[in-house]
């Protein structure tokens, strides 16, 4: 089972990167990715095995952003595939069957693209629009969420990002969403990860703890 809450490491740099991640675990988070950009895989390695050694301290699953060789090399819990383009199913090949691999989407038919690559799950975004992030995307909001989970009618976990806050959980839920990425939210105050829990069910993630 997919955590329906994952936390998006953000940070000015990979020194930060690796503190929010430590802080997250320590509030509870059950999944975080490591998202670090615009470095060299050597160095990403380096920081990929510190945020390996946090998150097993705490038994939180580590998912590792784009590099999925590196997340076999330090056993994360699996990798995040952003670009729709990049071939999953060669991903899967180089991971050991039980690493996970999820993919980004923000149309119908990227989902389809992943469900058909056979990703564990999909993170469609953006929920809401940011100054910060690729403005080319189409911004979904409840209704392009409802309109896509409506369509697919899948099993596979679709999970909800894009500048999401605790105000938004109990509507997005609605809309038949699995659960939610978060980053924004969370680092600036990471106690909100009990609460985002909280609303997100904590019967369900008790039974998906015991199911791991």
């Amino acid at each position: 089972m997919i955590p329906k809450l994952h936390y998006i490491s953000q940070g000015s740099s990979p020194k930060e990167h690796l503190e929010n991640i430590q802080k997250a675990c320590s509030a509870g988070a059950e999944l975080v990715q490591l998202r670090l950009n615009g470095i060299s895989e050597k160095k990403y390695l380096k920081f990929a095995l510190e945020a390996r050694e946090i998150t097993s301290h705490f038994q939180t699953r580590l998912i590792l952003n784009n590099h999925y060789k590196i997340a076999k090399e330090v056993k994360a819990d699996g990798v995040h595939l952003e670009n729709i383009d990049f071939c999953a199913t060669t991903a899967l090949e180089h991971l050991f069957t039980w690493q996970i691999v999820g993919g980004t989407a923000n149309t119908l038919q990227d989902c389809k693209t992943l469900i058909g690559k056979k990703v564990d799950y999909i993170t469609l975004s953006p929920f809401r629009s940011s100054e910060t992030k690729d403005n080319s995307l189409t911004v979904l909001g409840l209704n392009g969420f409802t309109v896509i989970v409506e369509a697919l009618k899948t099993e596979t976990p679709i999970i909800g990002a894009g500048l999401i806050t605790t105000d938004d959980v109990t509507a997005i839920l609605e809309t038949g969403i699995s659960g939610i990425a978060v980053s924004d939210e969370i680092t600036r105050n990471f106690d909100s990860i009990k609460l985002f829990n909280k609303l997100l069910s904590a019967s369900s993630i008790d039974e998906q703890r015991h199911t791991f």
